[in-house]
C-alpha cells in the first residue's frame, strides 16, 4: 500500500450522515473515499442472525459473562444482545473517563448506527429552530425551517419513510409512504385521548421502514428484527441505500479499519489538506489528502477527532479558536415505560410485528407557558398483548398457558428536550490511552433541573391521561434515563452565525477552516424532542449543495 492517497472528497464516517454524504458526493462528480475505523459488514451477506429462530441464538439473546465485560458500557443500553453484538464497540478496547455516568452506545461497524438505529425519521419545526432564540438558553440557530424543508423532502423521497399526513405545525408533514395499520387498542385510545384532549393527537409514527417496494428495495416484512440487519433492504441503512447508490456512480472507494487520528491543516491554504490515519490491524500510519471533507464520525467521536487536531495555528484542536468544541453535548432524556390495560378486546390479535408504533407529538409549551420547565417532549409507544398467561405450572401446563395471549396493554415512554449548557462536555484525557496509543476521552455530562421537571411532568401527564380515559392496572418505571442512553447525542460542534459563540456557520462549514463541513449530531444548536436522524441527513445533502455550488 502507498503511504498517502488522494481523492476529491473524504467522508470520516460511514453511518447515517456519513453514508449520505458519500451518497451526494459521489453521484455529483467526486472521487470519495469513506474512511471508516470499524470493521465491513457486507449488505445480506453478513447478517448472519437475520433468519435465525429464537431457540436459535444462544443464552436466550443475552450476552454472556465475558461479553458483559467485553461491552459493559453498550449493555447499558436495550438494544445489544447475542444476535447482534459484533455491531458495538468493544468497551475494553476503547476507554473512556465518565466524570458522570454517561452509556456511549457506539457502533464498530461499516454502517455505523445506520444498522442500529430505531427508524424514527421525524422533520423538526419552526418552533425548535427558534426555541434558543425565543427563551436565551444557547445560541441562535443559523437557520429555521424554510432553510431546510427542501432538503427534508430530497432525503424521504430517496430513504423512504411511512406515516400519516397530519397537518400539524408541530410535527410538520413530509413525503410519506402508507404507514403500518394500528391494532385494535390503539385505535380505541387514539379515540378517546382525542376526544377527551383537544389539542392532543395521537398518530402513527414516522419511520423509515419501506411499506411499498422503492429502488430495489423490498417492502418490509413485519417480522421487528431490524437490528440484526435486514437482508431485504426493507429500512434505511447505508448498506441498503446510500451506499448502493454512491457505488453505481463508480466514484466511491471505501476503507475500513481506518481509525481517524487528525485532519491536517496547512498553514499556507488555511484549508485542510487531509486525514492521519492508523491502520487498525498493522497500526501502520496513512494519509489520504482532498480538497472537501466531511467529517461524520458521530458526536462525540467527531468532536475528539477536532481536539486531536492540532497545530501551530490550532494548538487548541481544530476550530477550537473559542473552547467551544466538545461543549454543549445534548441527548434526548426519556422513562422506559408506562403502561395500562385495556378492556374489551380480548377476542382480538394482531398479525406480524410491526418495527414502529404510535406518536403522541409535543403538546406542552406551545401556545402557553408551562411554569415548572421550558421547552417540550413527546410520546412514543405502542398497544400490544401481553405474552401468555400468568402460570404457576410446569411442564404440560404451562405449555398450554404459553400458547394463550395475555391481555391487552397499551405503553408509553417520553423523550424530552435537553438544554445546551456550556458545562455539558467532552474533553481530551491524556492519562487515559486507546489501544493505538491516542488520547482518551472525558466526559461530564448530566441532566439538569429543567430536565427534571420535564421527567417528572411528562411522566404525571401520562398517568393522569391513562386514568383519564378509563385505563386500568397502569404500572409506571419513575426513572429518568442517564445522558447518551437515549442515544440522541448532539452538540458539541455546534452552528451559529457568529464564529465566537459557534463551531460552524449556516452551511455546516467550519468557521476556521471553510473546506471542512459537519453534518452527523456535533452540528446540533439545540436537541429539541424529537429523533434527529432525518435533520442530520437533511443538513448533509444541503451542505453539500452548498459545497459544490460555492466552492470550498
Amino acid at each position: 500500500m502507498k503511504e498517502t492517497y488522494h481523492f476529491d472528497a473524504i467522508v470520516i464516517g460511514s453511518g447515517i450522515s456519513g453514508g449520505f454524504a458519500a451518497k451526494e458526493l459521489c453521484e455529483r462528480g467526486l472521487k470519495t473515499v469513506v474512511l471508516e475505523r470499524g470493521t465491513m459488514v457486507e449488505h445480506i451477506k453478513d447478517y448472519t442472525t437475520a433468519s435465525k429462530n429464537p431457540w436459535e441464538i444462544p443464552h436466550a439473546n443475552k450476552l454472556g459473562t465475558e461479553d458483559q465485560k467485553k461491552h459493559h458500557v453498550q449493555c447499558r443500553h436495550y438494544s445489544i444482545g447475542e444476535d447482534n453484538k459484533r455491531y458495538y464497540v468493544n468497551d475494553l478496547e476503547n476507554p473512556y473517563e465518565e466524570k458522570q455516568r454517561y452509556d456511549w452506545v457506539r457502533a464498530d461497524v461499516f454502517g455505523g448506527r445506520s444498522l442500529l438505529w430505531g427508524r424514527i425519521s421525524l422533520r423538526w419545526n419552526d418552533l425548535d429552530f427558534n426555541a434558543n432564540l425565543k427563551d436565551g438558553h444557547g445560541v441562535d440557530w443559523p437557520i429555521r425551517y424554510k432553510d431546510l424543508a427542501p432538503w427534508y423532502d430530497h432525503v424521504e423521497k430517496f430513504v423512504g419513510i411511512n406515516g400519516s399526513r397530519e397537518g400539524l405545525d408541530i410535527l410538520p408533514d413530509g413525503i410519506f409512504q402508507a404507514p403500518f395499520e394500528m391494532t385494535c387498542v390503539e385505535k380505541e385510545v387514539k379515540a378517546r385521548i382525542e376526544s377527551k384532549y383537544p389539542g392532543r393527537k395521537l398518530i402513527h409514527s414516522r419511520s423509515a421502514n419501506l411499506t411499498a417496494p422503492l429502488d430495489g428495495r423490498s417492502a418490509c416484512m413485519s417480522r421487528n428484527l431490524c437490528h440484526r440487519g435486514c437482508p431485504f433492504g426493507a429500512y434505511f441503512s447505508t448498506q441498503s441505500s446510500t451506499l448502493p447508490a454512491a457505488a453505481k456512480t463508480g466514484n466511491l472507494t471505501i476503507r475500513t479499519g481506518a481509525v481517524v487520528n487528525r485532519i491536517i491543516y496547512d498553514e499556507k491554504t488555511q484549508k485542510a489538506s487531509g486525514v492521519e490515519v492508523i491502520d487498525r490491524e498493522t497500526l501502520k500510519t496513512y494519509v489520504y489528502t482532498a480538497d472537501l471533507i466531511f467529517l461524520n464520525a458521530s458526536t462525540i467521536a467527531t468532536s475528539y477527532i477536532l481536539l486531536n487536531s492540532t497545530s501551530s495555528r490550532f494548538q487548541r484542536g481544530m476550530g477550537n479558536d473559542y473552547d467551544l468544541v466538545g461543549r454543549h453535548l445534548m441527548d434526548h432524556h426519556k422513562n422506559p415505560h408506562m403502561s395500562a390495560e385495556v378492556e374489551g378486546f380480548e377476542d382480538k390479535y394482531y398479525y406480524g410485528k410491526r418495527p414502529t408504533g404510535i406518536f403522541i407529538p409535543r403538546f406542552k409549551n406551545i401556545h402557553t407557558q408551562e411554569k415548572d420547565f421550558i421547552r417540550g417532549y413527546n410520546y412514543q409507544g405502542s398497544g400490544y398483548r401481553d405474552k401468555g398467561i400468568p402460570s404457576n405450572e410446569i411442564g404440560a401446563a404451562l405449555k398450554e398457558n404459553s400458547t394463550e395471549a395475555g391481555s391487552w396493554r397499551i405503553g408509553f415512554g417520553y423523550y424530552g428536550e435537553t438544554l445546551p449548557y456550556a458545562d455539558n462536555r467532552i474533553t481530551l484525557n491524556n492519562n487515559i490511552k486507546d489501544i493505538y496509543g491516542r488520547p482518551g476521552l472525558s466526559i461530564d455530562c448530566s441532566f439538569k433541573e429543567n430536565e427534571k421537571a420535564i421527567f417528572k411532568d411528562a411522566t404525571n401527564t401520562m398517568r393522569e391521561m391513562m386514568e383519564g380515559i378509563g385505563l386500568k392496572n397502569v404500572k409506571e418505571n419513575n426513572t429518568i434515563s442517564f445522558p447518551g442512553n437515549a442515544n440522541h447525542e448532539m452538540g458539541t460542534a455546534r452552528m451559529g452565525h457568529d464564529e465566537k459563540t459557534s463551531v460552524l456557520n449556516k452551511w455546516n462549514q467550519l468557521h476556521a477552516v471553510k473546506n471542512v463541513f459537519i453534518t452527523d449530531g456535533s452540528c446540533m444548536t439545540s436537541s429539541s424532542c424529537v429523533n434527529p436522524s432525518l435533520t442530520y441527513m437533511a443538513l448533509t445533502a444541503r451542505a453539500v449543495d452548498y459545497a459544490l455550488k460555492k466552492g470550498k
